[in-house]
């Protein structure tokens, strides 16, 4: 059995992993991990309303789109979707589960 995850997709429903939490600052915010203990940062507050949007979407796309992401800005936030799923601070959601706690 394989322990790899897949790539991020877009068009795939996420949340912020259960481990993790975000702290509001005037910048993004703050976002730790109480299992790795690892303390990364969200440079925008869009990017904090993107992940947050994403537990209540049902794809990654349509957190930008619920966000109000400029179409010119989406490549660089899935690109930043991209970067929080490899690190763990987002998850991949069961579909059926959407706008539910995980």
């Amino acid at each position: 059995m394989s322990t790899e995850r897949p790539d991020f997709d877009p068009a795939q429903p996420y949340s912020l992993a259960a481990s993790v939490t975000l702290r509001p600052e005037p910048f993004g915010a703050l976002v730790y991990d109480y299992v790795t203990r690892r303390l990364s940062f969200l440079k925008t507050p869009a990017l904090v309303t993107v992940v947050r949007e994403l537990e209540h979407q049902p794809t990654a796309g349509d957190a930008l789109t619920a966000a109000a992401v400029p179409a010119l800005e989406r490549d660089r936030y899935l690109q930043a979707l991209a970067g929080l799923y490899a690190a763990g601070t987002i998850r991949l959601r069961d579909p059926a589960h959407v706008g539910q706690e995980p």
